[in-house]
């Protein structure tokens, strides 16, 4: 247990460092920089952002362990799994992305004209920044991770729970020990005028992060919901104009409400095609997609009829929200030296995909030990026992496992 509690909370260090998670940091950068020469008010903030990491993640780590103790079968980043919760995070990083550009502010009033945010809205922002964080850092698996999850989800809920909260302190470790020691925060540049540019320049992370995750849903659920979810987007950019007039004709002393009715109206127009999300009519797999000309469709079944017959099996549990997973696909399993070798040791390529909801795959990663994807699993020609390979992938980590599982094929 102390081992997982130390994987857990290094893993969630390392977290930081994952580009899912990238856009969220440029916003507890700009916090960092904002308050710069208040070190109380940077220390607030700091126990608001791990406050906002930890609940956020007992909440999501007792969803997870609910779903398990009542027989589903899911893993970390589950609720990715999920159209609607999917959708709901494109419209958080819009608004975001909006707030950023000076559309609207949060927490605006007359003393506080031109601010960022402060007080309690400050705080307030620390906090959502926190939980915001922790839910788009799921499509990624950092290392040390996997291992610590896994064990999480074999052991009692108290347990359990004690894990996670691990690697949720990690994950807010680095923001919160700067927060804390104005020596760190020295390195940082003083606050000017120069941060308005910073932050705009911010909001294009953001907008990175909102057209990856519509890539996401139109994977899961079609082309529907990718017209669904950008009439959504549309809607709310238009409700965050209207609400941003409204803040300035307040300001200057106007009749502002009938514009917050107007904000409220558009509002409520993105809720129908929120709430006829689907995932029925989704397209092709990312398995089918990515790897159209992969023979043999992963299965458990399919597995245990072809392994021990001389020829290796790689299998690639994966997902189209995994970022971890896409990089490796790039950066190693779609490299010609890797085709190259699959097709010299007469591997079997399968792929296992999660992008929707799969109890086949929960339960195979459940029964590796993993609570979350990447996996890569090679079985020998032999049909000994599985090779699991490391979360993040070079062609030659792939190739030297591939010649391994072939070579026990030819001593057989």
């Amino acid at each position: 247990m102390l081992t997982a509690l130390a994987a857990a909370f290094l893993g969630g260090i390392i977290l930081n460092l994952m580009p899912c998670v990238f856009p969220v940091i440029s916003l507890k950068a700009l916090s960092l920089i904002r308050h710069h020469d208040k070190p109380a008010q940077a220390r607030a903030e700091g126990l608001a952002f791990l406050f906002g990491v930890v609940v956020t993640m007992f909440a999501l780590a007792g969803v997870l362990l609910l779903a398990r103790s009542g027989g589903a079968a899911v893993g970390w980043g589950f609720q990715l799994q999920s159209p609607l919760v999917i959708a709901l995070l494109v419209l958080v990083m819009l608004a975001s992305a909006l707030n950023l550009f000076g559309l609207f502010e949060v927490g605006l009033s007359v003393q506080k004209v031109g601010e960022v945010g402060g007080g309690r809205s400050g705080l307030t922002g620390s906090a959502l920044t926190g939980a915001l964080a922790i839910i788009v850092a799921t499509p990624c698996s950092a290392p040390f991770m996997a291992s610590a999850i896994g064990y999480a989800l074999t052991q009692p809920p108290r347990v359990s729970l004690v894990i996670f909260i691990a690697l949720a302190l990690g994950f807010a470790a680095p923001f919160t020990l700067i927060s804390f020691f104005p020596v760190l925060a020295r390195i940082l540049p003083a606050p000017g005028a120069w941060m308005v540019t910073l932050k705009h320049g911010l909001a294009f992370p953001m907008l990175g992060a909102v057209a990856w995750l519509i890539w996401v849903l139109e994977r899961q659920a079609g082309s529907i919901a990718l017209a669904a979810i950008l009439a959504c987007c549309i809607l709310l950019s238009f409700a965050a104009w209207l609400y941003g007039m409204a803040q300035k004709r307040r300001m200057m002393g106007k009749r502002h409400w009938a514009l917050h009715i107007a904000t409220a109206v558009f509002l409520l127009l993105v809720v129908p095609p929120l709430a006829n999300l689907k995932t029925s009519s989704g397209p092709l797999d990312s398995a089918e997609a990515s790897q159209a000309a992969a023979a043999v469709a992963w299965s458990p079944q399919n597995v245990d009829a072809i392994k021990g017959q001389g020829k290796p099996i790689f299998v690639d549990f994966t997902a189209s929200w995994c970022i971890t997973c896409q990089v490796n696909e790039r950066t190693s399993l779609s490299t010609q030296a890797v085709k190259a070798a699959m097709a010299r040791t007469n591997t079997i390529y399968m792929i296992a995909d999660s992008t929707k909801y799969n109890p086949n795959v929960e339960q195979a990663l459940s029964d590796f030990g993993r609570g979350g994807l990447p996996l890569y699993v090679v079985y020998p020609a032999d049909g000994g026992k599985p090779v699991i390979l490391p979360q993040v992938l070079t062609p030659g980590i792939v190739i030297t496992a591939l010649d391994n599982a072939a070579e026990s094929g030819k001593k057989t």
